[in-house]
């Protein structure tokens, strides 16, 4: 009995270091950590039977084709991961995700194309990630941004075209970054990139090689010679332009909102639309050539120019109207909120209602008032002047409505 409970306590004891798989090598490291040495045995899986305790995993240099959800459920506790040199080209979501110890992870020269980056998500601890020499064609912009530890990343001698702005944010602790040798698209969405590198303190490796693939005239060029005035972030202005000439208008109110823009390339001009009981976007214009309407906001009609009419405005068009420009630099917006009061006196109806509004002594603004980009959410008050005939005019019947000043109130100077 003596010699049975000395062997189970023996076993034990070394019970970290039996449980090796056959084909790898395990040891005790003088810091204590568990190592199994699994690289060179021409193994197509993760082996099983490794120890719990295993902080050191080299799976290195072998035939591994794939990795699963439940890879490494045997080693909760790993720190460092070799995968390098292998032949991975699927990784299924979450095979990492339970890694939550994970300090260092090297998947370098393998066949991955899609990675589940939400598994990173969890290692937050994470100091080293070697993707270099795979497939990547693309990165979503919040990858990497858990990795608050994170000091080393290997993104070079992939696929990757271009890069969303923001992806190496979040990164406090970042000092190496390699993306040299990626077929880069030098267009104005990576002009992000050359400001980036020019601010950072990143060390970025062999910059030099960052090289412009497309298009022809830049290829060869360095990203971070990308010509300033190749890539321009967008401006934005607003006009507002109505029927309101002091005429008589049977058919109601047109409201036209001009959204002027420039950069490079030419932003593209969307336009947001909110009132009290709908919410409306319109990525482009909805009116064709020939006057047909491409969709079913029939009410908001948007051509290529930039210009937004809404016939017979109401009291239901009220709203906040935004022009937003875009292009593959940045995004600029302006807005204007516009309302619809009636009176037979409207700078005083307007006071009344508004008291930041300023009474401008009879001065109207007509066509091509510009409302800057600055300006976003000045308060735009149509004011008409609805006659006393109009009033005694007979219910159903079609009133004459005079239609006059125009004023830009919020306590603002009025422009001319």
């Amino acid at each position: 009995m003596r010699s049975l409970l000395y062997c189970l306590g023996l076993a034990v004891l070394l019970g970290p270091c039996l449980a090796c798989p056959s084909l790898c090598s395990c040891s005790t490291k003088k810091n204590g950590r568990l190592l199994a040495e699994c690289a060179y045995k021409d193994l197509q899986e993760v082996p099983k039977g490794l120890s719990s305790n295993v902080t050191i995993l080299t799976l290195s240099a072998n035939r591994i084709s794939w990795l699963g959800q439940g890879s490494f459920f045997e080693v909760p506790e790993v720190q460092s991961l070799w995968l390098g040199y292998n032949q991975i080209g699927v990784v299924e979501p979450g095979a990492f995700a339970l890694l939550v110890h994970l300090k260092n992870l090297d998947l370098s020269h393998n066949k991955i194309a899609d990675f589940p980056w939400e598994d990173l998500r969890n290692l937050s601890g994470l100091q080293i990630l070697k993707m270099n020499n795979n497939r990547l064609a693309g990165l979503p912009r919040d990858a990497f941004h858990s990795l608050k530890d994170l000091r080393s990343l290997w993104l070079n001698d992939n696929e990757l075209t271009t890069l969303a702005e923001g992806t190496f944010d979040n990164l406090p602790s970042l000092s190496q970054l390699q993306i040299f040798n990626n077929p880069f698209n030098c267009s104005c969405k990576v002009f992000w990139l050359k400001k980036w590198t020019e601010n950072t303190s990143v060390s970025i490796t062999k910059g030099g090689s960052t090289l412009c693939v497309a298009p022809g005239r830049l290829k060869g060029r360095a990203v971070t010679d990308i010509p300033d005035h190749h890539c321009i972030a967008p401006s934005v202005q607003l006009t507002y332009l109505s029927n309101l000439d002091n005429t008589v208008m049977y058919d109601g109110l047109t409201l036209t909102l001009h959204c002027s823009v420039a950069g490079s390339p030419l932003p593209e001009i969307r336009w947001k639309i909110q009132t009290s009981s709908r919410r409306v976007e319109i990525n482009g214009p909805n009116v064709a050539r020939d006057g047909n309407v491409k969709q079913s906001q029939e009410r908001f009609l948007v051509f290529k120019n930039g210009t937004m009419a809404i016939p017979k405005f109401s009291k239901e068009d009220e709203g906040i109207y935004t022009c937003l420009a875009v292009n593959d630099v940045g995004m600029r917006d302006v807005s204007v909120n516009v309302a619809l009061a009636g009176s037979e006196n409207p700078a005083e109806d307007l006071l009344r209602d508004d008291p930041q509004a300023s009474h401008f002594g009879g001065q109207s603004c007509y066509k091509g008032d510009e409302m800057d980009s600055s300006s976003a959410g000045e308060k735009l008050v149509i004011v008409y002047h609805m006659p006393r005939e109009s009033k005694s005019r007979a219910e159903g019947a079609t009133p004459q409505v005079h239609l006059g000043t125009l004023l830009l109130a919020l306590g603002i100077a009025l422009r001319c």
